[in-house]
C-alpha cells in the first residue's frame, strides 16, 4: 500500500483506539446514550461567575478535534437588555459576546453598526464561512443556551470573547472608570462521536474514509500543459461502486497531508440499476458538496458541482480534513415515477490530489517554496519572534533577509513569478500579531497575497496588498501602516494558529533583479506598531490558560487597537489638565477661614488636601509625578476624607482635648479605607456618615458636660415641676441651636454640597474633567460656608452654672477687691 494510504489507515486506528480507551477508563469522559446516538463528553468546562467591570473583556477558549459532534453553551448573565434597547446604548458601553474561528475576536476592528446586531441564537450564529476570516457579535444575553454542530463549525479551535463596551476609548487610560458592570457564568460541553466512521450532529451518518495511493510520478521535460516533476495521488471509495436512491446522500472524508495544486472530484461509471431499466443516467444530478473541516450539505458547503456532468476541481485546497458530500436528485424523472422506489444510481468516486515536490509549489510546480524557520527573540514575551528561510541561500543573523536571491526563476507566461514563503502560528500563540514588511531602494515591484492553509493565487487569498491604494485595507484583522511607494507595512491582527502562505508576484520578471534590493521581515509582534508609541503592551491569558494574548494599554490622549487613534488632542488634554489641578485653589477658602478663627488642625488638613489633590491630578493627567502613583492617590484620598469630617467635627463647641480623640479616632478610619479601595463609590456615604457620627458625639459631649446638673425622676408620673424644667430645658436647647448658626451660610453649604454631590454623579470616562473640577470648586466651597455658619462665642447668655462652688470663688475675688 502507499504511503499516504498507511498513513490513513493508521490514524483511523489511533483514532478509533482512542475513543475505545477514552470510553473504558474516562479521563474525566463519560459516554452518554441520548437517543440512541453513540456520543461520548470530550470535554466539560464550568466558569464560575465572574464580574466584567466598564472596557474590560474575557476570552474562552474551545478545542473542537476532528470527531466532535456538537458543542453546547448555556450562559446566564446580570445583563437586561432587549433586542430593541439595544440601538440606545453606546457601543462604548454594550455589552457584547463575539464569536471567531481559529483566533481571538477583536470587535474594536469592526464596521458592525448597532442596527445590524441582532439576539444570539441557533438561527441566529452564521457560522464557519463567516467566522474564517471575520467574526460575529451579538448583545451579550441574559439567558442562553444554544447548541452548535458540526455542520455549523469546524473542527478547529473557536474563540469567544466577552466585553463591556467595545470602540476606540475602551483602551484608553482614564482617570476614573465608572459605568455598570455584569456578571457572566458560562458551562461549556464538547460531544464526540465514539467511531470516526459515524459522525454528524447525534452520530448516526455514516462517513467512508477515502483510501489513497500515488498512482504516477510525473519528472523531467514537459510543456506548459503537461506535469513537472509532480505526485498525482490518486483516491477512491473502498468499494469499487456506490449506490444511492433519489435524494439519498452519502459522505466520505479525506485528509490533505501537503500543499497540493488542485483536487479534482469525479464520478465514474453512472448507471443505473436495476440494469434493466429503461431511463437514461446522464439526465441524473449527481451533486458533490465538498467542505473544509466541517460536515456539508445542500446549504452550507465550500464547493459545490454536479459530477454528472463534469469533476468538480477545488485549486490550491487547504491542508487538513475535508468532507465530501453526493447527492442523487432527479432519480425518479428518469425511471418514471412507478419505479423510482427500486431503482438507484451508481457510481465510482475518484479524486486525484495534484503535490509539489519539497520546496517547489505554484503552477506546475515551478516556483520556489520557502519554509521560514522561527527565530525566538531574546528576552521578549511568549511567542515572539521573527522568521527566516532555512537554506544556504540566506546567511543572516537580522531579523530581516534579501529577497532577490530566493526569487523563481520560472515566470509563467513570461509577465511574472511567484515565490512562496510558509510559516507555522503554533498553538497557543492566537493572541499575537503577523508583521509583514517589504522594504527597496527603489519602486516596490511585488504583490503579497497572503493564506491560510493552503496556497494563496490572484483569485484566492485571505488578505492581499499590491500598493497603498488597492490592499485589505477595509478587511478586518488587517492593518496597514507607513506604506509608500518603496516600503509595504501590514499587520495580520490576532492571526489564526496552523500554517500560513505568502506568496510574492514579481511583476515584470524579464526586466531583472539584479541591480534591484529588496528586504523582507516576517515577524509575531505581541502588539501592533508598539501600541504607536502611547501606550504599554500588556500580557494575559484565556480563561482556560491555554491562550496568550496582548493588548496596549493606552496614554491618557490615545486609544483604538494600537492606541494610533487620537482621543483627545494635545491642547484639549493640557486644559483638561489644567482644570482639574487649578480647581484644588478652591481648598484656600476654607483654608483662610480656619486660619483666621486660630482653627490651626483644620487648617493644617485644608491645605495638605488641596496640594495633595493638586499632585495628584498633575500625575494622573500625566504632567508631573512627584511621588509615585500610588502615594500620591492615598494622600489625595485619605486627606479628602479627613476634610469633610473634620468640617463636621469643628461645628461643635467641646474642648480640645474632645476633638484631638475624635480627629484621631477619624484618621485611623479613613486612613484604612484609603489604603483598602480608594475609589470605592460607596466611600463617599460612609465618609458622610462617619462625619456625621462626629457631629452627634460632639454634641453628645457638649450638652452632658453643660446641662449635666439637670435631672429628674425616672418614674412613670412626673411632676408638674419636673415638667416645667423639661420644657425649660429644651426651650433652651432651641434656642442655643438657633444662635449657633449663621443660618444663611448653612443653606450656601448644604447647596454647595448638592451641587458637589450631582456632580459627581454626573461624572463618566468622557466629562470626568469637566465635572470633577466642579467637585473640587464644589466641596471646598460648602466647607468654606459650613465654617462660616458656625457663630464663635466665649460664654452662652443660656448656659446654666455647673458648680456651686462657682458662686462661692466669685463672691470671695469680689470681697478681696
Amino acid at each position: 500500500m502507499a504511503e499516504n494510504s498507511i498513513l490513513c489507515s493508521v490514524s483511523s486506528l489511533i483514532l478509533s483506539l482512542f475513543t475505545l480507551f477514552s470510553c473504558l477508563f474516562g479521563h474525566g469522559n463519560s459516554i452518554e446514550q441520548l437517543a440512541g446516538y453513540n456520543t461520548f463528553t470530550i470535554s466539560s468546562f464550568k466558569y464560575p461567575e465572574t464580574q466584567i467591570r466598564p472596557f474590560d473583556m474575557r476570552y474562552i477558549r474551545v478545542d473542537l478535534p476532528p470527531w466532535f459532534s456538537s458543542m453546547s453553551i448555556a450562559l446566564k448573565s446580570s445583563v437586561n437588555l432587549d433586542i430593541k434597547s439595544v440601538e440606545k446604548v453606546p457601543k462604548s458601553a454594550l455589552p457584547m459576546i463575539c464569536f471567531r474561528e481559529g483566533s481571538l475576536p477583536l470587535p474594536d476592528v469592526s464596521n458592525t453598526s448597532l442596527g445590524e446586531l441582532v439576539a444570539l441564537s441557533n438561527s441566529s450564529f452564521e457560522g464557519t464561512q463567516v467566522l474564517q476570516n471575520s467574526e460575529q457579535c451579538y448583545p451579550v444575553p441574559r439567558n442562553m443556551t444554544m447548541k452548535l454542530t458540526n455542520e455549523q463549525i469546524s473542527a478547529r479551535v473557536l474563540y469567544f470573547g466577552l466585553f463591556n463596551g467595545v470602540g476606540p476609548t475602551r483602551t484608553q487610560s482614564k482617570m476614573i472608570v465608572r459605568g455598570p458592570s455584569y456578571s457572566f457564568a458560562a458551562n461549556i460541553s464538547v460531544e464526540g462521536c465514539i467511531t470516526s466512521s459515524m459522525q454528524g450532529q447525534y452520530c448516526n451518518q455514516t462517513v467512508e474514509l477515502l483510501s489513497c495511493g500515488l498512482s504516477r510520478n510525473n519528472s523531467g521535460n514537459g510543456s506548459a500543459s503537461g506535469f513537472f516533476n509532480q505526485s498525482m495521488l490518486s483516491c477512491r471509495n473502498n468499494f469499487e461502486t456506490s449506490c444511492l436512491g433519489d435524494e439519498e446522500m452519502k459522505i466520505y472524508t479525506l485528509e490533505i497531508l501537503r500543499v497540493a495544486e488542485f483536487l479534482t472530484i469525479s464520478a465514474e461509471n453512472v448507471r443505473l440499476r436495476p440494469v434493466n431499466n429503461s431511463g437514461n443516467s446522464s439526465g441524473i444530478d449527481l451533486m458533490c458538496f465538498a467542505r473544509y473541516g466541517a460536515m456539508p450539505s445542500a446549504t452550507l458547503h465550500d464547493f459545490s458541482g454536479n459530477l454528472n456532468k463534469s469533476p468538480l476541481v477545488i485549486n490550491s485546497p487547504k491542508v487538513g480534513q475535508w468532507y465530501i458530500s453526493i447527492l442523487a436528485l432527479n432519480l425518479s424523472k428518469e425511471t418514471g415515477g412507478s419505479q423510482s422506489n427500486v431503482s438507484k444510481v451508481c457510481y465510482s468516486l475518484e479524486l486525484q490530489e495534484l503535490e509539489c515536490p519539497l520546496g517547489k509549489a505554484g503552477p506546475n510546480c515551478l516556483s520556489e517554496r520557502y519554509m521560514l524557520q522561527t527565530v525566538l527573540r531574546k528576552d521578549s514575551t511568549p511567542f515572539e519572534s521573527y522568521f527566516l528561510p532555512h537554506g544556504e541561500k540566506v546567511m543572516s543573523d537580522a531579523a530581516n533577509f534579501l529577497l532577490e536571491p530566493l526569487l523563481s526563476n520560472y515566470s509563467f507566461g513570461g509577465l511574472d513569478t511567484w515565490t512562496y514563503f510558509i510559516l507555522d502560528i503554533p498553538h497557543g500563540a492566537a493572541g499575537g500579531n503577523l508583521h509583514i514588511r517589504l522594504t527597496s531602494d527603489r519602486k516596490l515591484n511585488y504583490e503579497i497575497y497572503v493564506r491560510n492553509g493552503g496556497l494563496p493565487s490572484l483569485v484566492n487569498w485571505d488578505y492581499y496588498y499590491v500598493n497603498k491604494t488597492s490592499n485589505s485595507h477595509g478587511s478586518m484583522f488587517f492593518a496597514l501602516y507607513s506604506s509608500s511607494e518603496e516600503k509595504a507595512d501590514f499587520y495580520i491582527l490576532y492571526v489564526r494558529e496552523g500554517t500560513w502562505n505568502i506568496a510574492l508576484r514579481n511583476l515584470n520578471s524579464t526586466d531583472g533583479t539584479s541591480n534591484r534590493q529588496t528586504t523582507m521581515s516576517v515577524s509575531l509582534e505581541r502588539c501592533p506598531k508598539r501600541c504607536s508609541y502611547h501606550g504599554d503592551c500588556k500580557s494575559a491569558l484565556d480563561a482556560s490558560g491555554l491562550t496568550s494574548y496582548s493588548f496596549c494599554a493606552c496614554d491618557r490622549t490615545h486609544g483604538g487597537f494600537d492606541c494610533s487613534i487620537e482621543i483627545v488632542s494635545r491642547q484639549g488634554h493640557i486644559w483638561q489638565s489644567i482644570a482639574l489641578i487649578a480647581s484644588n485653589a478652591a481648598a484656600v477658602l476654607p483654608a483662610f477661614w480656619a486660619l483666621r478663627q486660630r482653627a490651626f488642625a483644620e487648617w493644617v488638613i485644608y491645605t495638605s488636601s488641596g496640594i495633595s489633590s493638586g499632585l495628584y491630578h498633575a500625575c494622573d493627567v500625566g504632567a508631573w509625578c512627584a511621588l509615585s502613583f500610588g502615594v500620591l492617590q492615598f494622600f489625595d484620598f485619605w486627606l479628602s476624607f479627613l476634610a469633610v469630617v473634620s468640617t463636621f467635627v469643628y461645628l461643635t463647641t467641646i474642648g480640645e482635648v474632645y476633638k484631638r480623640a475624635i480627629h484621631t479616632v477619624v484618621a485611623i478610619l479613613t486612613a484604612l479605607m484609603a489604603i483598602t479601595k480608594a475609589t470605592r463609590p460607596s466611600n463617599v456615604i460612609l465618609v458622610m456618615a462617619i462625619g456625621a457620627l462626629a457631629l452627634l458625639v460632639g454634641w453628645l459631649i457638649e450638652f452632658s458636660t453643660k446641662y449635666r446638673s439637670l435631672s429628674f425622676s425616672m418614674d412613670l408620673c412626673l411632676n408638674s415641676l419636673e415638667r416645667r424644667r423639661i420644657r425649660e430645658w429644651v426651650n433652651s436647647l432651641v434656642k442655643t441651636i438657633m444662635k449657633r448658626f449663621r443660618w444663611g451660610f448653612l443653606l450656601a453649604g448644604f447647596i454647595a454640597l448638592a451641587m458637589a454631590a450631582i456632580s459627581r454623579d454626573l461624572e463618566n470616562s468622557q466629562n470626568y474633567w469637566i465635572w470633577h473640577s466642579v467637585w473640587h470648586v464644589t466641596i471646598y466651597t460648602s466647607s468654606f460656608f459650613f465654617l462660616c455658619s458656625k457663630v464663635i462665642t466665649i460664654n452662652s447668655g443660656n448656659e446654666r452654672p455647673t458648680d456651686a462652688n462657682y458662686q462661692l470663688t466669685r463672691q470671695d475675688s469680689l470681697s478681696r477687691g
